[in-house]
């Protein structure tokens, strides 16, 4: 299905809201049409918006990769950590304005969803600086390097028409809904859906239309966009020949026909389901072409096997009339008998370069012409031997190239069902921060930067929390919820992990003390005539120093209501929830290469849970600097789990 203008404003004005303050935290490549964007912002859940050359949506599932994309190379090196600034539609053209800002640069990503659709990187000067593929046609050309021209509009603004704009309609000599649909620019089945609900025949010539149902025809034309564009929807998803979703119902529907809580959830189902159609037949294709060049080589094989077959059949049979010729009284191969003998056998003796040659059916077998027919017929067994181990070494051949068929088979089978869609789980409000729970049960929240380090205590400190900062420039606040009789136990673990997550742990620098302050004591603005920075706040009165002896923490996977998720904190803690833990110090390989380590430890462990995790996710538990993978092992949710398991 294709986006209407009008659907494409409402698409605009409602991810346009949702998606303020967001930055791009990750890209990723589905298919040659489509690139999922990651949202991320310092104090909401994430979101996953999907441009394709079909529209624009927010999304609630996560496509694996089905197809290389072009544009994501250059897409994650412009615009990975800028903020989303606005998205903008064109006019009433399927057109929208992705600009992104930061750091200094601004881009424009383009997104053209009529025809085949594409996708292009602008400058913010609007010069093309990379595209989904490039166009030359009479009215515009795309390419690297020029400026983006829009397409050329002949059509009525379809946001601001007026009763007058149907003047036209009234003179025309063409079909009114051949007029209506080239004159406004919407698609068949808004045209068709308008003519039915006004009661009028789309058949209808234009100038045969009375002043009566020209008007209606202007006033349910009005409603409808007014009705798609401001959100008053009644979304229902069609299936029939293809599979529709609308905002609304344009007149009587035919097929089956289901409802959706949204025009973007209707949008995210049915794109979707598009998108992982394309990429199964995709991958498909793919499959049945590994399987047709399998079946071709075995094909070839066998064509060798009879080949060398024949060819060790003749050469024996030359053989054999060797001692036909000697049981003749024939004692020389050059002999005019033995001779006419050998041109039975499809045989013929030859020199060449001063070599004797017997040549049959094009094998040419060395011989010695001056010994005996003896000592020539045993030459040529020798030769039908080799013939036949060059048989059995290509029937060996053969029989590794069928396994490998029947295995490819076997798998390109199984991968028929693969559900290459996985669900994006909600996350909790506490993950958008440094969280743990303590060995006692208890939430710790902890700022990640800044911003988050701000959000942590104006958003989320309350008066019967406890709160801890460490002793050292660069250190995070740290929150223990609901910590007015917190046991000394959670208390030392929130100071440790707020010591191991600040400035300590990129320097290697031991025994840092942290501290723990009441609420009221925590001022968020600053003495009159000072400055604070950003997610810096002034302690009054006296501070609780809890020391902290090493710097270590574990990353774990915790069981959560039907999920599990990833987190970083005390070893003590991680390992009591989680099903699976590393233990981490100072020190090592960068971020990126621990994460990729520890994922790939924890996946010999649990494989099927560990892949739902993404790489990002395990870089953005770990505290920042290098770090050394000290231990690796089953936590003990997942011993109590065994132990459960072995009572049932």
């Amino acid at each position: 299905m294709a986006l209407a203008g009008i659907e494409l404003r409402y698409l605009v004005d409602q991810i346009s809201k949702q998606v303020q303050d967001y930055y791009i935290s990750n890209i990723y490549g589905i298919t040659k049409d489509s690139i999922l964007f990651k949202l991320h912002h310092t104090e909401k859940s994430d979101l996953f918006m999907m441009i394709s050359t079909s529209g624009v949506w927010l999304t609630a599932v996560k496509i694996d990769q089905m197809e290389p994309n072009r544009l994501l190379k250059r897409l994650r090196s412009d615009l990975l950590r800028l903020k989303l600034k606005k998205i903008e539609q064109i006019g009433a053209e399927r057109i929208a304005y992705f600009t992104f800002e930061g750091f200094g640069k601004e881009f424009v990503l383009v997104g053209e969803f009529f025809g085949d659709g594409n996708i292009l990187l602008c400058s913010k000067e609007m010069k093309i600086l990379a595209l989904q593929h490039s166009i030359e046609v009479r009215h515009r050309k795309l390419g690297v390097g020029l400026e983006y021209v829009q397409p050329p509009n002949n059509e009525l603004d379809i946001f601001n028409i007026s009763e007058s704009d149907f003047d036209d309609l009234k003179t025309t000599d063409l079909v009114s809904a051949k007029w209506f649909g080239r004159t406004l620019g919407l698609p068949k089945k808004y045209v068709e859906g308008i003519f039915e609900i006004a009661d009028i025949d789309p058949k209808k010539i234009g100038n045969l239309l009375t002043s009566e149902e020209i008007k209606k025809i202007f006033e349910t034309t009005k409603k409808i966009v007014s009705n798609v564009i401001s959100g008053n929807h009644e979304v229902i998803i069609v299936r029939n020949e293809k599979t529709e979703v609308l905002p609304l119902k344009l007149g009587k529907m035919e097929g089956e026909i289901a409802s959706a809580n949204s025009f973007i959830e209707g949008l995210d189902t049915v794109f979707t389901e598009n998108i992982v159609a394309k990429g199964k037949s995709i991958q498909s294709s793919g499959s049945d072409k590994k399987i047709h060049d399998l079946q071709t080589q075995i094909s070839e094989q066998e064509k060798a096997i009879e080949t060398v077959k024949e060819r060790s059949k003749n050469v024996t049979n030359v053989a054999n009339s060797l001692f036909e010729m000697v049981s003749r009284g024939i004692v020389s191969i050059e002999d005019t008998s033995a001779q006419e003998i050998l041109a039975s056998h499809n045989a013929k003796l030859t020199s060449e370069k001063g070599i004797s040659l017997i040549i049959v059916q094009d094998e040419k077998i060395k011989i010695n012409i001056k010994a005996p027919l003896q000592s020539i017929a045993s030459v040529l067994f020798n030769e039908a031997k080799k013939q036949s181990g060059a048989i059995r070494s290509i029937q060996e051949i053969k029989s590794k190239t069928e396994k490998k068929l029947e295995k490819f088979q076997s798998k390109t089978e199984s991968e028929k069902d693969l559900i290459v869609v996985s669900e994006i789980r909600k996350k909790n409000w506490y993950e958008r921060y440094r969280w743990f729970f303590t060995s006692d049960g208890l939430l710790a929240i902890g700022g990640r930067d800044a911003a988050s380090n701000s959000a942590v205590v104006r958003k989320h400190l309350e008066k019967d929390d406890k709160i801890f900062h460490g002793d050292i420039f660069g250190s995070p606040f740290f929150i223990l919820k609901d910590a007015q009789n917190a046991p000394d136990a959670s208390m030392n673990e929130v100071a440790h992990a707020t010591a191991c997550f600040s400035r300590a742990w990129r320097e290697g620098m031991y025994g840092v003390s942290a501290y723990w302050v009441n609420p009221e004591q925590v001022k968020k603005s600053a003495p009159s005539g000072e400055f604070l920075p950003k997610g810096s706040f002034t302690i009054l009165g006296q501070r609780n120093f809890i020391k902290t002896e090493n710097l270590k923490l574990a990353v774990g996977i915790i069981p959560q209501e039907d999920d599990y998720v990833l987190t970083c904190g005390p070893t003590e803690t991680i390992k009591k929830n989680s099903i699976c833990y590393a233990i981490i110090e100072p020190q090592g390989i960068e971020m990126v290469d621990a994460a990729k380590k520890i994922r790939i430890e924890f996946s010999k462990l649990f494989e099927n849970i560990t892949r739902k995790i993404s790489i990002d996710d395990f870089v953005r538990v770990l505290p920042a600097g290098k770090s050394q993978i000290k231990e690796v092992g089953v936590g003990d949710s997942q011993k109590e789990d065994f132990t459960d398991n072995e009572l049932d």
